[in-house]
């Protein structure tokens, strides 16, 4: 019998054997940088795959912060943001952008993309104060989150901003128009419904971005996406991100471009940083697996993702029931118990934060120790924005994958 061990979480983990290194069977391989070898499990395809990829050699940036010709304001705060070489996009597209031109940007998670666009969209409106950006990205949570990079980098330049997304207060975000902000981030649907009511106009904006837009065309915004495109006003300056180009995408991208400079950084689809794991389960046994996980003290700050939000929420549930202190996110949780939550988990408030897919793009959550897959994701695009969460800025992470 194990002795009764109390774990960091205020509850005995009823005797249960800690699996601090996998032992035995109960993980198969690794698959991160200089283990690339798997064992078995013909289903943990996404593994296999993201183990296949060759590690890229450090990037050396052609391109100093304090180098580009941008306002000494924004480069201080640049630098406060402890920002001194520029990521591979960076040093490659915001140059570019400074000059005027369109730009593709095919870029995977992680890569620092939006820091990309922004300083040169402040830059100009800096320079230029009758000058306005549309930002249009696929969810809420990576909305909101531009804006709060936006204004970090924009702090002190009254340059002002609205968000419009769904599940927030509609009066508000109307409220917030009025005020003729310089930059508008939203959502499809909600600037669409803004769009319809006459509410915006986007007849003023020179500056246009669309970012993550192979998910936007996966969840069903292209016609969305189309009509935006079809309203705005030439000539402009299009930029244009998406980790992969596919026909549906294609047809986006012939029609918002001309003459653009493509910046490619998928070199690398996951991760130098991120050892990825399949844990071998059986049924019935995943749950006791994860528990046994997340009681173990290198298990500082967990990203669990589920298929559905039913799932997920019922899996909140089980964990709060063995005495865990733990968040959710999905899509039947409003916008702002969504924020809310993402808040918490970023202050430490809990350490294990539960989501669905909603969460596996852009959301840049500092410190994220491990990713666990309780249930595969649809695709192996899915799978390397999960397991982006973790090893961000240079730190190390672990991804596990459970698989029966």
């Amino acid at each position: 019998m194990y002795r009764q061990k109390r774990s960091r979480f205020g509850r005995p983990n009823q005797g249960r054997k800690l699996y601090n290194k996998f032992a035995g069977n109960q993980a198969v391989g690794f698959a991160g940088k200089n283990k690339s070898k798997l064992i078995g499990a013909d289903h943990s395809i996404f593994i296999k795959k993201a183990a296949e990829v060759l590690q890229a050699e450090s990037y050396q940036a052609s391109n100093s912060f304090a180098s580009f010709p941008i306002a000494p304001e924004l480069k201080s705060n640049i630098a406060h943001r402890g920002y001194t070489q520029p990521t591979s996009i960076q040093d490659k597209a915001i140059g570019p952008m400074l000059e005027g031109r369109d730009l593709i940007g095919l870029a995977n998670t992680g890569t620092g993309k939006t820091a990309a666009f922004l300083i040169p969209i402040i830059n100009k409106i800096w320079r230029d104060r009758s000058q306005k950006a549309l930002i249009v990205a696929p969810t809420r949570e990576l909305a909101t989150q531009i804006n709060e990079e936006l204004r970090s980098f924009s702090f002190g330049l009254k340059i002002y901003s609205a968000v419009c997304i769904g599940g927030a207060s509609l009066n508000r975000q109307r409220w917030d128009l009025e005020r003729n902000p310089n930059i508008v981030i939203g959502t499809p649907g909600r600037l669409k419904d803004l769009l319809q009511q006459k509410i915006l106009n986007l007849g003023n904006f020179r500056t246009i971005v669309l970012d993550e837009v192979d998910l936007m065309v996966d969840i069903g915004f292209i016609n969305d996406v189309k009509y935006f495109i079809s309203l705005l006003p030439s000539p402009r300056q299009s930029l244009f991100f998406s980790a992969t180009i596919n026909p549906k995408v294609r047809q986006v991208l012939q029609a918002f471009v001309t003459d653009p400079v493509t910046v490619s950084v998928q070199t690398q689809p996951t991760s130098e940083n991120v050892d990825q794991n399949v844990v071998k389960v059986t049924p019935g046994t995943k749950m006791e697996r994860l528990h046994d996980l997340l009681i173990q003290e290198e298990f500082d700050k967990v990203m669990v993702f589920g298929r559905t939000k039913h799932g997920v929420e019922k899996l909140a549930r089980q964990l709060e029931t063995r005495g865990f202190k733990v968040g959710a996110i999905h899509g039947n949780r409003s916008q702002s118990q969504r924020q809310r939550t993402l808040k918490d988990f970023k202050n430490n408030q809990f350490n294990v934060l539960l989501a669905t897919d909603v969460a596996a793009r852009g959301l840049d959550i500092d410190n994220v120790s491990h990713v666990i897959n309780y249930e595969l994701p649809e695709t192996y695009e899915d799978y390397i924005h999960r397991i982006g969460r973790t090893g961000r800025a240079n730190k190390k992470g672990i991804a596990l994958t459970f698989v029966e």
